[in-house]
């Protein structure tokens, strides 16, 4: 177990923010290598060839740690919809074949989906979760014969409902599908391993439980697709690029690895630096110790949720990190208003309350919100 890690980040006294699933404080040192970086773009005559290129590598050699892959594999994204667009187009899909998804998803993962359906004449086919039905099961289900591409999360946005994602791919593997991720609600906060997992794709927008700034991400792509077409040609992906001075006269090939689908202007002097601060931080807490803290505080505080009448996802069919709590009937409409005037801050979606703490939050943040959902109910 860890200990709250709160004087890490600027959190005020009186403030508990419970909305990791929306977007994360940054920690203090993370803002510290973001002025630093931002200082250094503001003087650019020091900047070296080597600055391009070094923070990069170094990001896709700690993201690649975390997940139990090379580095060679990894990909600099702004966002998790560059990652998943990049997938939907380097992914086969014939008339009449399928791609089974979750049925909520977040839309950044079902509308590369519901496009390369259109234009394939394949089919986009969404999976409803039933109430107190695990995620994994439902899934499994529904992979068949027909089942090209399966597109899921590891947890579900709106509720944090879990997919078992090895046992997905054992599925995927029987009938030849593609499996491709979106680990935005998980990664850091999960632990994920992509040795077992073997996805063709996996997606990750990083400001969330990767605890780092905004527009930043990665992309892992699978040995299969290393050679695919990325979204932009690049220049700095290519061999030689490192010579300023000839770029015009350098060869149209690629790097070797994932380099081909880093985005443009992925040396971000200011981010990038903020980013690998961050997976340092993570990874000295360690993610195995992060998920057995945030699911040891979360059991204890679903169950003062459910004494309050706001029914949680039993912990075998959620993320053990992130709590959705059905909202009672008749609960007034500016719940979530009035939590925040009371400066406790989380979110509502699809009628549940999202409710997501990390490291920073203690005993008291936890006493804070059912005090005050007590005096809001």
């Amino acid at each position: 177990m860890l200990k709250s890690q709160k004087h890490l980040f600027d959190l005020p006294e009186g403030i508990a923010y419970l909305n990791t699933a929306y977007m994360s404080p940054l920690m203090n040192s993370v803002v510290e290598a973001v002025e630093e970086g931002v200082r250094l773009k503001a003087r650019p005559w020091t900047l070296t060839i080597d600055h391009f290129f070094e923070d990069v590598h170094k990001s896709k050699r700690l993201f690649g740690r975390m997940m139990n892959v090379p580095a060679e594999n990894i990909s600099i994204t702004p966002s998790a919809s560059y990652g998943l667009t990049t997938a939907a187009n380097n992914l086969s899909l014939k008339a009449g074949e399928r791609i089974i998804a979750l049925r909520h998803q977040f839309p950044s993962h079902t509308y590369p989906w519901k496009r390369k359906a259109r234009e394939t004449g394949g089919v986009f086919h969404e999976i409803e979760v039933p109430e107190g039905q695990a995620a994994t099961e439902v899934l499994i289900a529904s992979i068949d014969d027909r089942t090209a591409i399966v597109a899921v999360p590891n947890v579900l946005w709106t509720s944090g409902a879990y997919v078992d994602l090895i046992q997905i791919r054992r599925h995927c593997d029987e009938v030849g599908a593609a499996l491709v991720l979106d680990l935005t609600q998980s990664a850091g906060a999960l632990v994920t391993d992509f040795q077992k997992i073997r996805p063709d794709f996996a997606a990750v927008a990083n400001y969330k439980w990767m605890l780092c700034p905004y527009t930043t991400g990665f992309l892992y792509v699978g040995d299969e697709y290393l050679d695919g077409r990325p979204l932009e040609e690049g220049w700095v992906t290519r061999k030689g690029g490192r010579n300023f001075s000839s770029l015009t006269e350098n060869p149209e090939t690629f790097e070797l690895g994932a380099v081909r689908y880093d985005m443009g202007e992925r040396a971000n002097f200011a981010l990038n630096p903020g980013v690998n601060r961050a997976l340092e931080q993570l990874l000295d807490w360690g993610v195995e110790n992060i998920e057995q803290t945030l699911g040891s505080r979360n059991a204890t505080l679903c169950e003062r949720l459910d004494a309050l009448g706001l029914k949680t996802t039993k912990a075998a069919n959620r993320g053990a990190h992130f709590i959705g709590a059905q909202i009672p009937e008749k609960t007034r409409d500016d719940l979530l208003i009035a939590l925040a005037k009371n400066n406790v801050f989380l979110s509502v979606r699809n009628g549940s309350l999202r409710i997501t703490p990390h490291l920073w939050n203690d005993d008291r943040d936890f006493d804070q919100l059912i005090n005050t959902l007590e005096r809001l109910l």
